[in-house]
């Protein structure tokens, strides 16, 4: 199935311009995972980088400003207001202007700040195909009438007027439309269910904190920071395989069921 994705991104690949090819899905699905496969074979025949709005996210310092001037939950980095958004734009203007050198941004998960630009990668342009992943990539802002209701126990408790939430959707349907439409063609990665999101966040985590003395989040608390992205997460499950060029719906243990091609 991977060789038909290959194939099927090579197709799109016309001239000389860049293509960039989005990535999207709930976490724990592969996005990135996926991403640097068809890098490496894709990097046969083209010039191939990979971006992640991860490495977008704003560091502790923004994101404590947004807490104390919107709402406490923007503390935490995930949601739409808490990337850089005028980075990634200006990244993949750059990948795409053909000419140059241009930094790739990187994230420190564990850190929760971005590298320093030190710690960047250094692309040497022309680049051919851009491989860019992001949990709510081509996410569209749901209805106000959506966000009356709260989407969880956190939103109940910590987002009791829906301004937090509103405010996410305002930015999701402003500024990050217009990242999104920098992405040419879309692939989505479609889970099971939100339950088995959270199932594999979990294996993520003990992945990510295997060879560190830290430890990362009990279930108590990963469901908790989960509830952070539920609402977009569910969103995203009934809305973007509608909206993807290439719908890839997968199993429990993360196999490919089937793959979708729009065109």
């Amino acid at each position: 199935m991977k060789r038909k994705l290959v194939n099927w991104i090579e197709a799109q690949k016309r001239g000389g311009h860049t293509l960039v090819v989005g990535i999207s899905g709930a976490q724990g699905t592969g996005k990135s995972t996926l991403a640097r496969q068809l890098q490496d074979i894709l990097s046969e025949k083209y010039a191939v980088v990979c971006l992640s709005m991860d490495d977008l996210y704003l560091n502790q310092e923004q994101r404590s400003a947004l807490a104390q001037n919107i709402h406490p939950l923007f503390q935490i980095r995930g949601v739409p207001c808490t990337h850089d958004v005028a980075l990634g734009m200006h990244t993949l203007t750059q990948l795409k202007s053909g000419q140059g050198e241009v930094l790739l941004p990187r994230f420190d998960k564990q850190t929760d700040n971005p590298k320093s630009k030190s710690g960047w990668e250094i692309c040497q342009c022309p680049v051919d195909i851009v491989l860019f992943d992001g949990w709510c990539l081509g996410v569209q802002p749901q209805d106000d009438a959506d966000l009356i209701t709260p989407m969880n126990g956190l939103e109940a408790e910590k987002d009791k007027d829906g301004v937090w939430r509103k405010q996410v959707n305002a930015a999701l349907n402003d500024e990050y439309q217009t990242l999104f439409a920098m992405v040419d063609k879309l692939i989505y990665l479609q889970p099971p269910s939100f339950e088995d999101v959270f199932n594999w966040r979990k294996q993520q985590e003990a992945e990510t904190f295997a060879n560190h003395r830290e430890q990362g989040m009990n279930d108590a608390e990963l469901m908790r920071f989960m509830a952070h992205f539920e609402r977009l997460t569910r969103h995203g499950l009934t809305t973007l395989p509608k909206q993807a060029d290439v719908v890839i719906s997968l199993g429990g243990e993360h196999q490919w069921l089937d793959v979708l091609y729009r065109n």
